[in-house]
């Protein structure tokens, strides 16, 4: 393990993590609280630098890139990646950052799915997860469509590469309208895009289908559904493989859907809105579940 250096809390310092098979690393700013930001596969913690200033104020943020992905090399070739093997990372990571005390997890996209996980297998070391559109869609009631798209996805990028194989990915979700808050993104974000594009061979042949068509064990996550916060994008109702998981979970758990501003980049788009969204949710105690539709 290499400690993080020292820094004002209003700047990030990084330290990294041995992990089995992996070598984490992570960045660390701010005071209180730790509140663990586990970013979508393919991005980094570069993907929360805006909304990591602003949780500063109330938390010890920890963001990372995931094991194989960006600074965090794999000590072993690149296979396909398994839920529970990164949900097992956050866990060493909140039991390094956040020993004997339960913390706060958001997690966008595939992190997620990650932090969904994350409460499965270890309900006793978080106090609230944030599940910001996991899309888990083995769990909508005709998946088929979607398995399909992102099967196709996959194949394409064999056969023709990145670039295709993302427009057939963005294609495919369809449904989202433009978002009136495309500003410039924040310098942090853009540092961050070549990390992100080197990475989009490994998310496309060893991460996109086998986190999509993961099942969460919903046996194991009822006892601590009330910790869980489903949530999903304002602007990603019409995209039914983003949003409608989310929707789905709640309904299975018998937990609230929280909408946050934005759509599936709702975090990068606005961030002070997401930030305070968040900040709602955290602020409100864990409420036992009620009864769940099977």
């Amino acid at each position: 393990m290499n400690e993080p250096t020292s820094k004002s809390t209003h700047e990030p310092t990084a330290g990294t993590l041995d992990v089995p098979g992996a070598t984490l690393r992570y960045e660390k700013r701010g005071s209180g609280p730790v509140l663990l930001l586990i970013p979508g596969a393919g991005a980094d913690a570069g993907l929360y630098a805006a909304v990591a200033r602003i949780l500063a104020a109330g938390h010890t943020v920890v963001s990372y890139d995931p094991r194989g992905v960006s600074r965090s090399p794999l000590h072993g070739p690149l296979t396909d990646q398994q839920v529970e093997v990164w949900s097992d990372d956050a866990h060493r990571l909140l039991d390094l950052l956040s020993p004997g005390e339960p913390a706060s997890v958001l997690g966008c996209s595939a992190g997620a799915i990650v932090a969904i996980g994350l409460l499965a297998r270890h309900p006793e070391r978080v106090r609230r997860v944030i599940a910001h559109e996991p899309p888990l869609v083995e769990l909508l009631e005709d998946p088929a469509p979607h398995r399909a798209l992102f099967a196709e996805v996959r194949e394409t990028f064999r056969k023709e590469g990145v670039g295709p194989a993302m427009a057939r990915f963005s294609e495919g979700l369809g449904g989202g309208r433009p978002s009136d808050h495309q500003a410039e993104l924040p310098p942090e974000i853009q540092e961050m895009a070549p990390r992100m594009y080197a990475n989009l061979p490994g998310f496309l042949e060893h991460i996109l289908c086998p986190f999509t068509s993961w099942v969460p064990d919903l046996d194991a996550l009822r006892p601590s559904a009330g910790k869980l916060v489903p949530a999903a994008g304002a602007e990603s109702r019409e995209q039914v493989p983003l949003y409608g998981p989310a929707a789905r979970l709640a309904e299975l758990l018998g937990s609230p859907l929280a909408e946050f501003p934005g759509g599936h980049l709702g975090v990068t788009e606005r961030p002070a809105e997401f930030a305070e969204r968040l900040l709602a949710e955290l602020a409100d105690e864990p409420q036992p579940a009620t009864s769940a539709a099977v």
